[in-house]
């Protein structure tokens, strides 16, 4: 991509302005047209948003939409809404063991909530049912729990105890935020586990066998790989030995698909922001603070490089970075990326949640290291994101950002009319992060203190 190093946050003013506007009417059509009764809204089909029964790992994405619409511009309507809805529909999902989503589902919804009211910005009549939500949420994830052999270990998705996600790096925020508010995980023989322990040890299994860096650990791990992310990691569940690399949305397990690049980029740089805000004491039994802030560091660059290096002129990523048919595109990183292609679609969420990655370690840095250039990579993404080609500015579509791509194995994804691969459409997770990345910019930019999902907690 093309860094725009004289671009200001404040230069987006406008656009997140506008942004909001037409956040708050896609809100309002949804809520409107669509049947909850169906399941959770995951993806559109000719602008409407329709289902997927494979997990309903989207509800919170909707209902957060919400907490984060009043956050940005004081809406109450969207704030009750939002409330009433997480008390209503999200229970199960507190409890669900079957999924390795509660970070997404439960943080989006009882987090935002939970923040708001420390923050003063609702009121704080829900504070214990919130905290207890969080609580629970944060023990059931960890017992999705494989060990590793030679020690550590990581919360296996919904494939089974042999399969680690790339995307649960974001998800294990949950553990986080519960160990943060005094729990821990009861097992057998009342032998009580750290929640702080096992999400630090799924990070450093998700930077180890997730995260590529150019160090030879196999044939294809060469210097200029060095960033690259596999979906799936495969372990023996008999052992806990690592076998291979592997991808279920993604081309293959040797190339990047980039939504999963994106979520480890957020991932790594916001769990460098709450590392920080341990203690010492608290990270000593875990090999103290230089081992995992250099871990988290080494893990958030790496996948941050690769998205800047193998990304189109405007900070927009196609869906897989070894797309079989992306090479007749012919030199795609030197120009805009295309949505409207014969050949690979672009991804539009894996920049709305890529671009949070950016700003946040960018952020992280600091203006006077190397952290400007990353700073300035997701300005940049934001500003193209932010523009006509990439919102849903038909009043009547009710997706807020448009080119988004789910399942392309799969062929889970609508192809319009006269198009040749997906396109014009938009997700749940889409739309969310991409809110989610302009409340964080729009707060930064007015001097105002950045949210994050530690901010639930006092």
């Amino acid at each position: 991509m093309h860094i725009d190093l004289k671009l200001k946050a404040t230069d987006l003013a406008k656009a997140l302005d506008r942004f909001w506007m037409l956040s708050g009417q896609k809100l309002d059509l949804v809520h409107r047209e669509f049947d909850p009764a169906k399941g959770s809204p995951v993806f559109t089909v000719g602008g409407k948003y329709t289902t997927r029964g494979w997990t309903e790992w989207t509800e919170g994405f909707h209902y957060g939409s919400g907490f984060l619409q009043f956050d940005a511009t004081g809406d109450t309507g969207e704030a009750e809404r939002a409330q009433r809805l997480t008390r209503e529909r999200m229970a199960p999902h507190v409890s669900h063991v079957g999924v390795h989503d509660h970070g997404f589902n439960n943080l989006s919804t009882y987090g935002n909530w939970l923040r708001l009211q420390r923050e003063c910005r609702l009121p704080a009549d829900h504070v214990d049912y919130c905290e207890l939500a969080l609580k629970i949420s944060g023990a059931v994830q960890a017992a999705r729990w494989s060990g590793i052999h030679g020690g550590g270990g990581f919360i296996y998705s919904f494939n089974g105890p042999h399969s680690l996600f790339v995307d649960t790096v974001r998800s294990c925020r949950i553990l986080m935020v519960a160990h943060g508010l005094g729990h821990r995980l009861m097992g057998e023989n009342d032998v009580a586990h750290s929640l702080l322990e096992r999400a630090l040890f799924h990070l450093e299994a998700t930077a180890k066998y997730s995260i590529f860096y150019g160090e030879g650990r196999d044939s294809y791990d060469v210097p200029d790989s060095r960033g690259r992310t596999a979906h799936e990691a495969i372990f023996n569940p008999n052992d806990g030995r690592y076998r291979c690399p592997n991808s279920q949305q993604g081309f293959s397990g040797y190339t990047t698909w980039t939504r999963g690049l994106s979520w480890a980029m957020v991932g790594f740089a916001e769990e460098l922001e709450f590392v920080a805000t341990l203690s010492d004491a608290e990270l000593a039994p875990f090999g103290g603070r230089a081992k995992w802030e250099a871990l988290l560091l080494k893990a958030a660059k790496a996948t941050c490089d690769w998205y800047i290096a193998n990304t189109a002129r405007d900070g927009i990523p196609y869906w897989d970075g070894g797309a079989p048919r992306l090479h007749l595109l012919g030199d795609w990183r030197a120009a805009p990326a295309d949505p409207f292609n014969r050949h690979e679609p672009v991804d539009s969420s894996a920049a709305a949640i890529g671009a949070q990655g950016l700003l946040r370690l960018g952020r992280y840095l600091g203006p006077d290291s190397d952290g400007r250039a990353y700073w300035q990579a997701g300005l940049t993404t934001m500003r193209t994101l932010l523009g006509d080609a990439y919102l849903g500015i038909d009043p009547g579509h009710q997706g807020l950002l448009l080119h988004a791509v789910y399942h392309r194995p799969n062929g889970w994804d609508h192809i319009p009319p006269g198009q040749h691969v997906p396109c014009g459409e938009a997700c749940m997770w889409g739309d969310y992060h991409l809110r989610e990345a302009a409340l964080y910019l729009g707060r930064i930019a007015r001097g105002e203190k950045a949210p994050a999902f530690f901010g639930c907690l006092r």
